[in-house]
């Protein structure tokens, strides 16, 4: 068997070209969708990053605000920034940029911003929502790994799916949307007594653990999807996912790639986030 490549990038390219007709016509209406990016400091991963996301912004016509800070801001200083954003109507979408330096609590950040202009979907109530299965912002990775399923073609209804990985970003919110599909869901994570016996059991494998190449074919049920989530850098600069793409290739059904897989999902999902706000 060899499986059926699930294309992030085509995927998310064709979201973008409906994406540009719905921000044409707010734009006819007055509304210039807007997101705002506050990135601080200079980690390396995050202008990339930030770049990226600008330039997926210019694609589909949103309007890209960029707040660089110093990496010294104080707490205190940039939760004012994002009140600033909360109240600044040209701003749909706010995304603060993380990891944010240690003296400064994501938490308390993620809580400042308006749930409304969540663009991330890691505002607490917006989790909360998501939990109780109210409409919400839906963090952006987790969304679209479930376009990539719907890709496949697969129905999760009634199948059994595995989810390596427990973040709040990515592992626990997948689980989520998984179940609301009404899959029959097993989160696993580091401390899981034999994991390869679990996850042979699935039939959509999700793996979110951030360790390269950790999944390999004799874990992975023939048959399976396997949307990689992982995104790991080797010596030369090489990057590789959680799955050991051509072994488990040769056994799953469909699976992402890395890079080209999730990753231009993810930050479709902002976008589509963004103009979902904006035209509310």
């Amino acid at each position: 068997m060899s499986a059926v490549v699930l294309n992030g990038k085509d995927l998310a390219d064709r979201m973008k070209e409906e994406m540009k007709s719905r921000v044409e016509a707010l734009k006819k209406k007055g509304v210039n969708p807007g997101l705002a990016v506050v990135l601080v400091g200079d980690n390396p991963a995050s202008q990339i990053y930030v770049r990226m996301k600008k330039k997926d912004c210019e694609e589909v016509g949103i309007i890209s605000y960029e707040y660089l800070r110093d990496k010294t801001i104080s707490e205190n200083e940039l939760l004012e920034l994002v009140q600033e954003l909360n109240d600044d109507d040209r701003i749909h979408g706010i995304l603060v940029q993380l990891p944010l330096p240690e003296h400064i609590s994501e938490l308390k950040i993620l809580e400042k911003i308006d749930p409304d202009k969540d663009a991330d979907g890691f505002n607490p109530i917006n989790m909360g929502r998501l939990l109780t299965g109210a409409d919400s912002m839906l963090p952006c990775t987790p969304a679209g790994v479930m376009e990539l399923i719907k890709l496949a073609g697969v129905e999760i209804k009634g199948r059994n799916c595995v989810v390596v990985g427990r973040s709040n970003i990515v592992g626990k919110p997948a689980a989520v949307l998984l179940l609301r599909e009404h899959g029959t869901v097993t989160i696993c994570h580091s401390r899981t007594a034999d994991l390869g016996e679990v996850t042979k059991r699935a039939d959509i494998l999700v793996a979110a653990v951030g360790r390269a190449n950790m999944i390999t074919a004799d874990m992975v049920k023939p048959g399976a999807v396997v949307i990689d989530v992982g995104m790991n850098r080797l010596e030369g600069n090489k990057v590789v996912g959680d799955v050991d793409y051509d072994g488990v290739a040769e056994v799953a059904s469909a699976i992402t790639p890395v890079p080209r897989g999730v990753g231009p999902m993810t930050r479709a999902m902002l976008l589509m986030n963004t103009l979902k706000a904006a035209e509310r």
